[in-house]
């Protein structure tokens, strides 16, 4: 009879050693997977959300999630759209843990294609970058840098003048 009880508690204790090495197993492969995750999976998971985002600069923008690329992330806010370099954000509030990999074309289109797209569009803009503001539109697009063809304030007119601005010091690309 003392046998069994001393081979019951054995087992008791296998069982909840086994149970404790599959849970140590579940919440290393969950940090693992987790660790694999971007800040453009997570952004991607929060399409249509809106949120905050904190730039480098210090600026605050609220806006919904639209599109999301590898290095940027499209923003809706009061019915204009901005384009956010990922290296410009330092924090985000309001971002849920939902992540969504990215698919199709859309993965391989960098900072350049999206301000590409913008300079296509040839609309009136205010490029915000750490330095400071300008306002005109975006003219060329290199590999690591644009140009903006500037803008007068008050009327939106060409001044002739152009700001060659580095990709690497782009906080906000705005539309107006």
């Amino acid at each position: 009879m003392r046998w069994e009880s001393l081979f019951a508690d054995m087992e008791a204790q296998l069982a909840a050693a086994d149970a404790q090495d599959r849970a140590d197993e579940v919440a290393e492969l969950t940090r693992a997977e987790r660790a694999t995750v971007s800040l453009a999976d997570r952004l991607r998971g929060s399409r249509g959300e809106e949120l905050t985002v904190t730039l480098r600069s210090g600026l605050l923008l609220t806006g919904r999630v639209e599109d999301v690329g590898p290095a940027w992330v499209h923003l809706l806010a009061s019915g204009r759209e901005h384009l956010v370099p990922m290296g410009a954000v330092v924090g985000l509030s309001g971002l849920g843990g939902a992540a969504a990999s990215q698919d199709g074309v859309l993965r391989r289109l960098g900072l350049g294609h999206a301000v590409r797209a913008v300079a296509r569009d040839r609309s009136l803009v205010r490029v915000r970058t750490v330095a400071g503001e300008h306002l005109g539109r975006v003219d060329v697009v290199g590999a690591d840098h644009l140009d903006v063809a500037l803008a007068y304030e008050d009327s939106g007119r060409p001044t002739g003048r152009s700001q060659v601005l580095a990709f690497g010091g782009l906080d906000l690309i705005s539309s107006l």
